[in-house]
């Protein structure tokens, strides 16, 4: 665990006391995106263990458009559980991207008591939001594209394994960025029409 991480952990412990049993805090070092989780507070709401990789940061942020370290309250759902999220980033002195710090509230009980309030209030119009691409988010991925991709020597992964760290990029919404293709298969060192041809495999369009 990068040492930075350390000093997250009590801050971890506290908010999962603090939010009580329905709320899982979990920490990240991006070091190792593969098994990037380093540190769970209370991983009952959804199962998250140490090990694991990291699963949908980069979704949410890529979605919110978020032009800062930090994004707050999107939802998702895990064992069926409603799980409302917010995850901010933590960088180095030099602002070198290291970890995340991950908020995961079970609102499930607070969605079923909303589902008999509504009965008794008027329906609002939702809420529209604007698709964006901050540049925070743009700096992010690519980071993690190289650390993805940094912990073995790329010029002599077989296909397989090549497929594979295609694999878990596009699962993790990698490639939801525009330049990220390009980016990957020059850190690959081949042609995009290749990184095109592994996607095609791993969505299972071959």
């Amino acid at each position: 665990m990068n040492p930075i991480l350390k000093a997250y952990i009590p801050v971890a412990d506290m908010l999962a006391a603090t939010f009580g049993e329905e709320c899982e805090v979990v920490l990240h070092d991006l070091s190792d995106p593969e098994h990037s989780v380093v540190y769970v507070a209370n991983g009952t709401v959804t199962g998250r263990e140490v090990g694991q990789g990291f699963e949908h940061f980069v979704k949410n942020a890529m979605e919110k458009g978020a032009d800062s370290d930090f994004v707050a309250n999107d939802f998702f759902h895990k064992k069926g559980k409603l799980i409302r999220t917010s995850s901010s980033l933590i960088r180095d002195g030099e602002g070198n991207l290291v970890g995340a710090l991950c908020i995961n509230l079970d609102m499930t009980r607070m969605q079923q008591q909303a589902e008999y309030l509504k009965n008794f209030l008027p329906q609002l119009q939702p809420v529209i939001q604007t698709e964006g691409r901050g540049r925070r988010v743009e700096e992010m991925v690519l980071s993690l594209i190289d650390n993805i991709l940094s912990g073995s020597d790329v010029t002599s992964l077989s296909r397989e394994e090549r497929i594979e760290k295609i694999r878990f990029m596009e699962s993790r919404g990698i490639f939801q960025l525009k330049g990220s293709i390009d980016q990957v298969a020059e850190r690959l060192g081949v042609n995009r029409v290749t990184v095109y041809s592994y996607l095609d495999e791993v969505r299972g369009k071959r």
